[in-house]
């Protein structure tokens, strides 16, 4: 076993490493005129990203299973410098959706220069409880969907040498309590995506994958779950959905928000035990 002195050394030098070799080289006028998919865009992280892209000046394609919010942010999203926003009503639990909102989006937008997988199904904040139908339902939005989206939309993001941003959460690269089945799609995601990134590397195509690992985010339905169930804080979205936009337009390889996630997936495998006792001192488990 590393002895705890020096494991805080390394760490610090990591620290110090990820200080120096981070460079912030974002371009806003990279994402003027970007073609733009987003998922998940009707509130939340997504509808952050869609504010975000607006004043950079993108064409978007928004979609979520909320027809009607989607329509408020639309409109937001003119007033706030869009080019072009066009809107679609999907719900990603449907096998048939992914096809016909990639199809959509070519069609108002003529091609992709991002695809922006974000949306998620609704899942809840406790111990497993035996529910596999759930379990299956989960896979189906938050990971089966977002394959089929991205191989529905990869010959385009092939075409216009695009980038492919999958938004997933700490919960993908370490696992915690009460997120059983939602872990378990988000280390797929990982699995999946970080496997494609090696093929389309081999294969000379030009394509982004840009994986965003997130921790406590603010929205509210991250808020309304875990209170008081978790002692940490949560971390504002709109700063999050800019994170995620800033790795997609530099191609970065992950992209961790809070930056200090990094370097906790870089320490998760040096002290197993330990690591479990801390993670479990952060969840009440009398509330769960």
């Amino acid at each position: 076993m590393i002895p705890p002195g020096k494991a805080l050394c390394a760490a610090g030098i990591i620290a110090g490493l990820l200080a120096f070799f981070w460079r912030d080289t974002f371009n806003p006028d990279s994402i003027s005129g970007a073609r733009v998919l987003l998922t998940g865009a009707s509130t939340g992280i997504g509808e952050q990203m869609a504010y975000h892209y607006s004043r950079f000046g993108a064409e978007i394609v928004l979609t979520a299973r909320r027809g009607t919010l989607l329509q408020k942010v639309m409109e937001k999203c003119l007033q706030l410098g869009a080019k072009r926003v066009f809107y679609i009503q999907a719900d990603m639990s449907s096998p048939q959706a992914p096809e016909k909102v990639v199809q959509f989006a070519l069609q108002k937008l003529g091609g992709l220069d991002h695809l922006v997988l974000n949306h998620i199904g609704g899942t809840p904040f406790r111990m497993w409880d035996g529910d596999v139908e759930h379990t299956r339902w989960l896979m189906q939005v938050n990971f089966l969907s977002y394959v089929a989206l991205a191989s529905a939309a990869l010959p385009i993001l092939a075409e216009s040498k695009g980038s492919l941003i999958v938004v997933s959460s700490l919960t993908g690269k370490i696992s915690t309590p009460f997120t059983t089945s939602y872990s378990a799609t988000k280390f797929a995601l990982d699995g999946f995506f970080s496997s494609l990134r090696h093929e389309l590397a081999m294969q000379k195509q030009d394509v982004c994958i840009t994986l965003c690992i997130l921790g406590l985010i603010d929205t509210e339905m991250a808020l309304e779950k875990t209170r008081g169930k978790v002692y940490m804080s949560a971390y504002p979205a709109a700063e999050a959905a800019l994170a995620i936009i800033k790795g997609g337009a530099t191609r970065a390889r992950e992209v961790f928000y809070p930056w200090w996630l990094e370097l906790l997936c870089c320490l998760r495998d040096w002290f197993p035990n330990q690591r479990d006792v801390v993670i479990q001192s952060f969840y009440n488990y009398t509330s769960a």
